[in-house]
């Protein structure tokens, strides 16, 4: 049966394998509920910003409730939450977890659907949702003029308010000359000594993945395959790839996310991060209203407040990129400042489900 039960086509491919493939695992996420004590009227959370700026509508929220399906970090999750509640009064229970584990979870819930708003670490996914018909668009949001174009949507299906680039994440201890290329993973120096997230649980490893390949074409495999021969390991999600290089059990993650490695390193732990010199791909986090939303004004209240200059700021706050090209982090690399690939993110929507089918079989 096709997804959600609507009919298939290439754009839905990531959607559909990576929520076949994590469905035995969304149980295993565990979600919170945020209730709001604020006094402040529903639909208040607008930044003063945006009410100063003409082509912006303030959102009246209906009062009620929210349910949010977000892929981490948690503390910007329920940071994001607190703050959400605290101007407009909407209560929000919130499911977190990873990527693949919210898409497992939606399609479990496709009889009876729950969420209004979902925020995703993954851009192809984003965009098979749209493509399936499962987004409402909302054109009018507070500040969506000001959102990196490329990371979102024309029409307001989805809006990128945060993104992380992958690189290479070493342990600071272990790594005295840290390798520059992604090719120098693949010599002996480093056999055995490299983790690669899996892309069916990490919504970013396989924008990573798919990226390198649209920008190199099917050679990029000789890469990947060189890796294998190279005894790097896939190892789970982001968090469990990331977990034996701090321990000193690994010395590297291959696609390492990057607002992890700043957030430990602040931390003290013995972790850093280089940009390959020959590009990576940076990627995107997107958010939108899923057209089965029960509370439709309140999640555009929630969008508006995702991209207020409030909710931006805890964004630069836990290491991520902000969405909004007219405000940048202060505590680690912006986008300027790190080499991209020249990826094509139709054809990585379009060829996620058989580039991590045959990057899982390759690895397993």
């Amino acid at each position: 049966m096709d997804m959600f039960g609507m009919k298939s086509s290439k754009k839905s491919a990531t959607l559909l394998l990576t929520a076949m493939m994590s469905l035995s695992l969304f149980g295993c996420g565990t979600g919170n509920t945020t209730t709001g004590n604020a006094s402040q009227p529903a639909g208040a959370g607008n930044t003063a910003a945006a009410a100063e700026t003409e082509t912006e509508t303030p959102t009246k929220a209906a009062g009620g409730k929210l349910v949010l399906y977000s892929a981490g970090p948690q503390k910007l999750a329920d940071n994001i939450v607190n703050g959400f509640t605290a101007k407009t009064g909407i209560e929000v229970e919130m499911f977190q977890g990873t990527t693949g584990k919210i898409l497992a979870r939606m399609e479990a819930e496709k009889a009876n659907p729950v969420a209004d708003v979902v925020i995703l670490a993954s851009l192809p996914s984003a965009q098979a949702l749209k493509a399936d018909g499962l987004t409402l668009p909302y054109p009018g949001a507070a500040n969506a003029d000001k959102l990196n174009k490329e990371w979102s949507d024309a029409d307001g299906n989805y809006f990128s308010s945060s993104a992380s680039a992958l690189g290479i994440v070493y342990n600071s201890k272990l790594v005295a000359t840290p390798p520059t290329s992604w090719a120098e993973l693949a010599t002996s120096a480093w056999k055995d000594k490299v983790n690669i997230p899996d892309p069916t649980l990490s919504g970013s490893a396989l924008d990573f993945i798919t990226g390198y390949l649209s920008a190199n074409g099917e050679k990029g495999w000789d890469l990947l395959n060189a890796y294998k021969a190279n005894g790097v390991a896939m190892a789970g999600a982001n968090q469990e790839a990331l977990d034996p290089v701090v321990t000193g059990a690994k010395s590297i993650v291959a696609a390492g996310v990057d607002y992890m490695a700043y957030s430990a390193k602040a931390k003290g732990e013995p972790l850093d991060i280089v940009y390959p010199e020959e590009g990576t791909v940076i990627s995107p986090r997107p958010a939108a209203i899923l057209k089965s939303s029960p509370n439709v004004e309140n999640a555009k209240a929630f969008i508006d407040y995702l991209l207020s200059d409030e909710a931006q700021k805890l964004v630069t706050d836990a290491y991520l990129i902000p969405g909004r090209e007219d405000i940048e982090a202060t505590n680690r690399a912006n986008v300027k400042d790190i080499p991209q690939l020249k990826v094509d993110w139709n054809w990585m929507s379009e060829h996620g489900d058989e580039t991590a089918a045959r990057f899982s079989e390759t690895f397993k």
